[in-house]
């Protein structure tokens, strides 16, 4: 038997027990024994729920059990969840993960620590929920150099969108619908502005590198400035509009940021609606390669933690190596990335056309029929730099959206 503990029973926490319960067959036959809950940790009580009965509220004794081979973190946040993840690792104990912000904070340090304890710090649902791609980056595409991996990283973010295009709806009465929904948190802050797709590509961008990525390094932009219009405009272009982590090795330098893109029809993240996720991971060998599925969740995210556990379970003696050393990586300068642009401007006469034209050179327009009063405009390749450059010359801008 199997001995594990549960730090955190929200909702990941309960969806771990629950896969372990309701799945007790199968994840005994592949962890080779029995997998048990002996403990849960949690500030709160839970009377009428038989965890009642392992519920414990001091780490203690969970770190002391010698009969306890793994832990499982899933309260969430940097602290407590990282001292409580060391303590557990000095023990001789293997470590699961779904959270995210203690990865990309520390995810480097805790894997140094755990090679160094023969151990094992697992974090497959930290980036994709239920959507295994940790574990295919470490053994599936190792052959392979690694150029870019493009995702939609955030369920709540790509539900608004995707209702935005497909009911003509303005962004803050679709934020609301999603809070009503519970695809939202009451201050969704960290998925609107780009915060938590901001973490995964950094831990992916960690993996992709061999190195530290620091996700305050990243360039991160969000999707409250997104409105029915864009929508409009994307529709003449012929593409639709999502946001995107974007981790991109040019001549060895990785660039890396979040930010909305305008995608064409057949790209294939075009598709992918609601509060799905998806990860595209471009090898200079393998080509492209697709993760779908759902990037949160109950039931996902436990199943990607179980999955985990269960990998300990077969490593119980020894370490598998994942490649991250705590060396920072440095990313690119991010003014000399290039991209198009989709720009729109106050004015539709011949002088703001003029100006245009003579700042940017050559541009490509679009016109919309019911919308008025302004330039909608698709520039040539150029960097980040030279685009506010040009951009602050124009003055009168209504918004720009980054063309892929």
């Amino acid at each position: 038997m199997i001995n594990i503990a549960v730090l955190g029973y929200g909702t990941v926490g309960s969806g771990v027990v629950k896969v372990i319960n309701d799945n007790h067959d199968i994840v005994n036959r592949h962890a080779g024994q029995e997998v048990n809950v002996k403990y849960v940790l949690d500030l709160r009580d839970f009377p009428d729920d038989p965890i009642r009965e392992k519920l414990v509220h001091d780490f203690r004794p969970i770190v002391e059990d010698e009969d306890v081979k793994v832990v499982v973190e899933v309260m969430g946040g940097v602290e407590p969840a990282y001292t409580f993840a060391k303590q557990a690792i000095n023990a001789g104990k293997h470590v699961c993960t779904s959270n995210k912000e203690l990865v990309a904070a520390k995810g480097a340090e805790l894997l140094r620590l755990a090679r160094a304890n023969k151990v094992n710090f697992f974090f497959e649902a930290s980036v994709g929920g239920g959507i295994p791609i940790i574990r295919p980056l470490m053994s599936s595409v190792t052959a392979d150099d690694i150029n870019e991996i493009t995702g939609i990283l955030n369920g709540t973010t790509n539900y608004i969108l995707s209702k935005m295009e497909n009911e003509g709806a303005d962004f803050e009465s679709v934020l609301k619908d999603a809070q009503e929904k519970g695809y939202a948190e009451r201050n969704p802050e960290a998925d609107v502005e780009g915060y938590d797709a901001c973490r995964k590509i950094a831990i992916l961008s960690s993996l992709a590198s061999g190195k530290q990525v620091d996700y305050e390094d990243i360039y991160t932009e969000g999707i409250t400035k997104i409105t029915e219009s864009d929508f409009k405009y994307a529709k003449e272009l012929k593409r639709t509009i999502k946001l995107l982590g974007v981790s991109k090795n040019v001549d060895g330098t990785i660039y890396a940021m979040v930010a909305p893109f305008m995608i064409k029809e057949d790209h294939p993240l075009a598709w992918v609606n609601g509060v799905f996720n998806a990860i595209l991971v471009n090898g200079n060998m393998l080509d492209d390669v697709l993760f779908y599925g759902q990037g949160a969740g109950k039931e996902a995210t436990a199943s990607a933690v179980v999955s985990d556990v269960i990998e300990c379970c077969k490593n119980l003696k020894h370490n598998v190596p994942i490649i991250w050393d705590y060396d920072k990586c440095q990313l690119g300068d991010f003014g000399t990335a290039k991209h198009k642009f989709f720009v729109r401007i106050k004015g539709d006469d011949l002088d703001v056309m003029d100006k245009i034209d003579s700042i940017f050179g050559k541009v490509f327009y679009v016109k919309c029929a019911d919308i008025k009063g302004e330039s909608a405009f698709v520039t040539e390749e150029i960097t980040e730099k030279d685009f506010v450059e040009k951009i602050n010359k124009i003055g009168d801008m209504l918004s720009y959206i980054r063309v892929k």
